[in-house]
């Protein structure tokens, strides 16, 4: 079973920029459709995005025209790239497989704090 993690989290003011990384190790991903998560306290997990294929991608209407969804070149990484951030973006933010998500098996996440 592919368990990726996301890293590549941290602290950003409003209208900046981060890219998010998501890797299995000793997986490849590229078989996998990938989905974006994130989660606030007190709060359950909120689908951002998702990636199937090399190309097809979906989002939440809150990220559409600022979040992009890619597969890296080697196809082993999924980069969740995050423009004009938002104070409202700020979230643990989690990717996971479709099988993964199924099982609710979730591997750790990364900290996005966006400051206003």
């Amino acid at each position: 079973q592919v368990q990726p993690v996301a890293s590549g989290g941290g602290l950003v003011q409003a209208g900046g920029s981060l890219t998010l990384s998501c890797a299995a190790s000793g997986s490849e991903l590229s078989n996998n459709i990938i989905v974006w998560y994130r989660q606030t306290p007190g709060n359950g997990r909120e689908w951002v995005g998702s990636i199937a294929g090399p190309l097809s991608t979906t989002y939440v209407d809150s990220v559409k025209g600022r979040f992009t969804i890619s597969r890296g070149t080697v196809w082993n990484t999924v980069y969740l790239q995050m423009n004009n951030l938002k104070p409202e973006d700020t979230a643990h933010y989690y990717c996971n497989t479709a099988d993964g998500l199924r099982r609710d098996d979730w591997g750790q996440g990364t900290q996005v704090t966006v400051t206003s």
